[in-house]
């Protein structure tokens, strides 16, 4: 699930009326969401220009080494992925691939005239062959099963779970899988998400986690943050914001900039000039906002 795709979460959590009016504004992009394989996600959304991912690669890769150095986690490091989709984030944090390459790699003649079985196969000899050294080990979890399904087939995901905590406690299965996560990512769907979904994950958490959230200027995170306040982790913002994606229409820019102005916030140069705009939102505890300056951990955009 990404924020970039209004779909199918919101019929799973249809009875939380604020989320549904947060993002009732949003095109919809259903049938990307949970194909068998990634190849129409990246169709649909590269002409829109989408790309948190690559803003997120980045950011996230600071954070891995942050907390290594930090001594904060033995090695191997468990990384949860949130809203994981087929695997995108794992393939961009662990592999020497950018996700310009991705976009190109699967909107591909070659990779048109494949079958799944055989671009998931392409796919594993791909990424094995540019697995980084300092690669850590990701957990996903998404409502979308076929994305999740492929994101482990091809070796992206360590372990993956198609379960919605917005709806349902996680499985045991689940709950074992993040004991020993030390950081939390999401690059889309915290407009889908609650308190709901973050607490029975930090519960099951082992020891202390970051929590880093790429969230779109039209949606609240106060209450994710306040939850996250209740397992000792301050959040912060970072100054820059990052460019999401364009927008599909006037209507949909007309949402987001009434959307963000209802916020508090600022749209000019950024709603106004046709793009979602994202801000980055890490949750550590609060030593270690002390101890390491978010503008350190954040690269100019």
């Amino acid at each position: 699930m990404t924020d970039a795709q209004h779909n199918g979460p919101v019929a799973a959590t249809a009875g939380a009326a604020g989320v549904v009016a947060a993002v009732r504004g949003m095109t919809r992009f259903d049938r990307t969401y949970d194909q068998p394989d990634p190849r129409a996600y990246f169709r649909a959304l590269g002409p829109l220009e989408y790309q948190t991912p690559g803003h997120a690669q980045h950011v996230f890769r600071r954070l891995r080494r942050a907390l290594r150095t930090g001594g904060r986690t033995a090695e191997p490091m468990t990384v949860l992925d949130i809203c994981c989709s087929y695997g995108v984030n794992a393939a961009l944090l662990n592999h020497d691939v950018t996700l310009d390459e991705l976009y190109a790699r699967y909107t591909s003649h070659e990779a048109a005239g494949m079958s799944t079985a055989e671009l998931a196969e392409w796919d594993r000899e791909f990424f094995t062959a540019r697995r980084r050294s300092d690669a850590v080990r990701v957990v996903g979890l998404d409502i979308a099963s076929n994305a999740v399904a492929y994101g482990r087939a091809v070796g992206l995901l360590a372990q993956g779970f198609a379960e919605n905590l917005e709806t349902a406690p996680p499985s045991p299965e689940l709950r074992r899988a993040v004991r020993q996560a030390r950081l939390i990512t999401v690059t889309g769907g915290t407009s889908f998400l609650s308190a709901r979904t973050f607490r029975p994950l930090l519960s099951a958490a082992n020891g202390p986690v970051w929590v880093a959230a790429f969230v779109l200027r039209t949606s609240p995170y106060r209450a994710i943050a306040e939850c996250l306040a209740s397992f000792g982790l301050a959040t912060e913002q970072a100054v820059p914001t990052f460019p999401q994606r364009r927008f599909t229409s006037a209507r949909e820019q007309r949402y987001a900039v009434d959307a963000v102005t209802a916020t508090g916030n600022d749209p000019e140069g950024k709603e106004s000039s046709g793009y979602f705009h994202t801000a980055l939102h890490l949750s550590r505890p609060t030593s270690d906002v002390v101890a390491t300056p978010l503008d350190a951990l954040v690269p100019a955009v």
